[in-house]
C-alpha cells in the first residue's frame, strides 16, 4: 500500500511537502478503517486539514491493520533514510 512511486524532485531530494506526507502516513493515530456496505474494510488516513483519503480495501479488518501497519513501517523507513546512509555491519581488522 504504497502511496507514490516517483519520491525525488531533479536535485534527488524530496520536497518539503512530500516529507510532510510521509511524516504524517508515518503516525498510525492518523488512520482509520472504516466498513463499507458491501463489508469490505477501508483503511484511509487523515490529512492536516481533517479530510480523510481512502487508501485500500480488505475482506477482514485484521488485513486492514496489517497494511496500515506495513505502510507506517514503510514511511518511518523512508524518514529515516532521508538522514543519510547508516552503518549496518562493520569489520574488525
Amino acid at each position: 500500500m504504497k502511496i507514490f512511486y516517483q519520491t525525488t524532485s531533479q536535485d534527488g531530494q524530496p520536497t518539503e511537502a512530500k516529507k510532510s506526507l510521509w511524516k504524517q502516513l508515518a503516525n498510525k493515530e492518523n488512520w482509520r478503517i472504516s466498513q463499507l456496505e458491501n463489508g469490505y474494510f477501508q483503511t484511509e488516513f487523515e490529512t492536516e486539514d481533517t479530510y480523510f483519503h481512502p487508501m485500500t480495501r480488505r475482506t477482514t479488518i485484521e488485513a486492514a491493520e496489517t497494511a496500515i501497519d506495513e505502510t507506517v513501517e514503510h514511511y518511518i523507513k523512508k524518514l529515516e533514510f532521508l538522514e543519510g546512509p547508516k552503518v549496518v555491519k562493520t569489520f574488525k581488522k
